[in-house]
């Protein structure tokens, strides 16, 4: 039985990771729904989120490697500077982007564990993440990627701050955000995930200490591999079904789930 749970909350993270419906908000909201100590296993989210991380970086990953190998030859090759100049400036400004939640994330941490993950604050965020995402609908924009500029890059980066609490989507913060930034749906949609990156290492570095040292960590090898597996697949697919409707202007049909679903929350837990 504890196989299937594992596997049912790998399943649950695959699936909101990468879609605007907040991911931390459905864990939390599932910890108030289920009375289950799996999911206070902090461990448990670190390897799931490695799994999310794994099919994002499959996806992704030809522009990773295109966008480091252009850093460095911007930086090391005097001769052809302007080749690799708009590779440079991309990884700059996922950089600059990552900055505010990087500091708002060692200094806000224990004010949003404390103070922000609050029920009837989940309903509300949820209610949040629905208008946000209605409102860009009809946005398509006329940037492509190498049109962001640095104060793009720095608006999208605050705006990225507000999705620490739980109930606010990051993917959806941030698409919103490029959105209004006019930026195409296709850069928007890739920008967001170039973010996606530098906060998910930084996360699982951060929590690698604590995953060694679990007890009887031999135990928890396979039920723990079975999640991973579970969210990476899920993950894989569910960009997948996000990229289709971000493309064909869809994403008001999330924000009907994200307005559904605040609305329970406020009335059931009230």
């Amino acid at each position: 039985m504890n196989y299937l749970i594992y596997i049912f909350l790998g399943i649950i993270q695959g699936l909101t990771e990468p879609l605007p419906i907040s991911s931390s908000g459905h864990l939390y909201l599932m910890k108030q729904l289920f009375n289950t100590n799996l999911l206070n296993d902090l461990n448990f989210e670190i390897v799931v989120n490695f799994g999310s991380f794994i099919a994002i970086f499959f996806i992704f990953y030809k522009d990773i490697i295109k966008l480091i190998n252009g850093f460095f030859k911007y930086i090391f090759d005097k001769k052809n500077k302007k080749k690799y100049y708009n590779d440079f400036k991309y990884c700059m400004l996922i950089i600059i982007g990552t900055i505010p939640v990087g500091i708002a994330g060692i200094f806000l941490k224990d004010i949003i564990e404390n103070t922000l993950t609050r029920t009837w604050i989940l309903g509300i965020c949820f209610l949040i993440t629905a208008l946000a995402l209605f409102i860009v609908k009809n946005i398509k924009g006329t940037k492509d990627d190498y049109d962001i500029t640095y104060k793009d890059a720095v608006i999208i980066g605050l705006l990225q701050v507000v999705a620490l609490t739980p109930g606010i989507s990051r993917s959806g913060t941030v698409l919103v955000a490029c959105l209004l930034c006019n930026l195409k749906r296709d850069s928007a949609l890739k920008y967001t995930f170039m973010l996606y990156f530098p906060v998910s290492v930084a996360s699982m570095i951060l929590g690698v200490k604590d995953l060694v040292n679990t007890p009887n960590i031999n135990e928890l090898v396979l039920p723990y591999f079975l999640g991973m597996i579970a969210a990476m697949v899920v993950t894989y697919f569910s960009y997948k079904w996000l990229s289709d409707w971000v493309k064909k202007g869809k994403l008001w049909k999330f924000s009907i789930y994200c307005l559904i679903l605040g609305i329970f929350v406020l009335f059931y837990f009230r």
